[in-house]
């Protein structure tokens, strides 16, 4: 299915990445690409590894094709993940990190795309900024430990299941300090092909995520039920226990978060609670 909307300033298209033969028009008249699109899911690709392939790798080798066809330069800006590390042994981790060993079927993915588009980029002359992401959180969260936790606890407002052993630490970053990192690499970036890392500076544990949510529901005598999750408290098989990205390359350009990872959580859950 696909539709337009137009404006005097926009034109809306709604389209399938996966109907390869409809999107050399879509791209042809694009100076910058952003390609958002994929399946969020990290869980998912235990149980559905197609999933992931289809709506990561296809949907973007699609995309790449398009370009291709397309014939003149553009900028590709791609939505990447802190999963391509792997279970990293340097935390603070580096963008030039090695080796890269994903530990999800959605890391693995987010990885192949990325070779696609470095290959595609040298290959047929655009450009390409490649971010990987930390936790993004916001208003708009449909999925992810915060909209879980809200989900079960308006269930359940005694008790709340936490998947894993809770001691998982990652790093959160407010969508708005994305955003900003996102085009500041744009603006500023002079090679054909850029990585970044984008992420807070800090870290928070899924525990300390549960509590600020209970407070921001006002809620008391909480229980909180670990799992006790899989291999050594990972909430599923995938799951990466500690992460922190080193940002310092794109805080050279003048980025930087506005927000920690307590804070960007605590914003979100206000928001997410608050939204109808």
């Amino acid at each position: 299915m696909d539709a337009r909307l137009q404006s005097h300033n926009l034109e809306f298209i709604h389209l399938d990445l996966l109907s390869r033969h409809k999107l050399k028009d879509a791209v042809k008249d694009c100076e910058t690409i952003f390609h958002l699109a994929a399946n969020p899911e990290v869980k998912t690709g235990s149980t559905n590894p197609e999933t992931h392939y289809q709506q990561n790798i296809a949907a973007t080798f699609n995309l790449l094709e398009a370009l291709r066809k397309a014939g003149n330069n553009k900028t590709l800006t791609f939505t990447s993940s802190s999963t391509v590390y792997g279970e990293a042994t340097r935390t603070p981790t580096p963008e030039d990190y090695t080796p890269l060993k994903p530990i999800s079927i959605y890391g693995a993915t987010k990885l192949a795309c990325e070779a696609l588009i470095t290959a595609y980029a040298y290959t047929y002359g655009f450009k390409a900024l490649i971010y990987r992401l930390a936790n993004i959180v916001g208003p708009r969260n449909k999925h992810g430990v915060i909209h879980d936790f809200i989900q079960k606890l308006r269930k359940n407002p005694k008790e709340l299941e936490i998947l894993g052993d809770g001691t998982q630490t990652k790093s959160y970053l407010y969508i708005s300090d994305c955003i900003e990192a996102m085009l500041i690499g744009i603006e500023k970036s002079k090679n054909q092909v850029e990585i970044y890392n984008v992420g807070s500076e800090d870290q928070i544990t899924t525990t300390q995520i549960a509590q600020i949510i209970i407070k921001e529901l006002g809620l008391k005598n909480m229980k909180l039920n670990y799992t006790g999750g899989v291999n050594g408290g990972r909430g599923w098989k995938g799951d990466v226990k500690n992460m922190l990205l080193d940002t310092t390359k794109l805080k050279g350009l003048g980025w930087k978060p506005k927000l920690n990872s307590t804070e960007a959580v605590k914003r979100a859950t206000t928001e997410l609670i608050a939204a109808p």
